[in-house]
């Protein structure tokens, strides 16, 4: 499967006015794709293509609730409009709540599941008609680690991101059927330095925060830019993400074990954030317009999404150790 170069792409990228996506966003413009770029925010769309505009990116913005099928069609029906074409479809919009099942109401579990997981279904259904009269291109989609395994407070968001990694599956195999060459990635970032926490619901008496250790948006940013050149099934981006699927594979009941000693406590700051507090969970709120959230002291970089960015280097490095360990036996023999 081969796919256009970033800089003859035109790309949509879905829940752009902060985090992962604000950040995709400004690295396909500095690389010369063509955007449009989508979330409820319009103030943090609207900054976010003057910025695309001040580095001499092309960007044009549109509000939709992802919710809402028609308003995602018409994300896609812009950048034909525009650009006349659709090559990548990037959808990062997600909202969360940090709650036990028992605190979550029924309101707040569909709210979830509609904006992460019916969302994300209406992004791949808007997009995939254009791919497919192009002849070519990527569905990227920003799931979660928590697609493989769920952690304490996140009913309704893991069950969301289980649901995005299972209808991937089955569109995946369904393409691969009818010989239709367009790239379905799943993206799985482990806890990343957004806004997330300070936007999502929380009814555990404190600001949330990401189970430790926590990465930059820029790592998920590189990943999803790379992906969209080169064809890739899944990606998890950070170290303890690769550490948590392995575990999870190996021993549900050790990953229990562990989620049990760290899981509830590490998802926990010592700031104060009442129930009520304004959350984004069914309205857009302001002033988090950004990339980077509030943890940037605790982040650390990812050897292993690194790696998988820079294949040549990754089997470069085990190619001289497989020399080295062959070369270690011989000599012991």
């Amino acid at each position: 499967m081969q796919l256009k170069p970033i800089n003859q792409q035109v790309v949509a990228v879905v829940g752009a006015s902060s985090g992962i996506g604000r950040k995709t966003a400004l690295e396909f413009a500095k690389r010369g794709a063509s955007l449009v770029v989508s979330a409820r925010s319009q103030p943090g769309l609207e900054s976010l293509v003057d910025e695309i505009s001040q580095m001499g990116g092309k960007a044009v913005a549109v509000a939709a609730d992802v919710s809402e099928f028609e308003q995602v069609k018409a994300i896609a029906d812009r950048a034909i409009q525009i650009y006349g074409r659709l090559d990548t479809w990037v959808h990062c919009a997600a909202v969360n709540l940090y709650a036990t099942f028992e605190q979550t109401t029924p309101e707040e579990f569909k709210r979830i599941i509609d904006v992460n997981l019916i969302g994300q279904v209406h992004g791949a259904m808007a997009a995939l008609p254009h791919l497919k009269r192009e002849g070519r291109g990527s569905l990227i989609h920003v799931s979660s680690v928590e697609a493989k395994r769920s952690l304490p407070f996140h009913s309704a968001y893991a069950a969301s991101k289980h649901g995005i990694d299972g209808f991937l599956e089955a569109l995946r195999i369904e393409l691969i059927h009818e010989k239709v060459p367009i790239n379905v990635t799943n993206v799985m970032p482990a806890s990343i330095n957004t806004p997330l926490f300070n936007k999502s619901r929380t009814k555990l008496g404190v600001k949330p925060q990401g189970l430790p250790p926590i990465y930059e948006p820029q790592a998920v940013a590189d990943s999803i830019v790379y992906v969209a050149e080169h064809p890739t099934r899944d990606i998890i981006v950070g170290d303890a993400g690769q550490v948590m699927d392995f575990t999870q594979r190996l021993s549900p009941r050790l990953m229990d074990t562990l989620l049990l000693q760290a899981g509830f406590k590490l998802q926990k700051t010592t700031e104060s954030k009442p129930e009520d507090a304004p959350d984004n969970l069914f309205e857009p709120i302001s002033d988090f317009d950004r990339v980077e959230g509030d943890f940037s002291k605790k982040t650390q970089p990812s050897i292993s999404t690194w790696l998988e960015t820079h294949p040549k280097i990754k089997w470069g490095i085990v190619f001289t150790l497989g020399v080295a360990v062959l070369a270690s036996y011989a000599g012991n023999t």
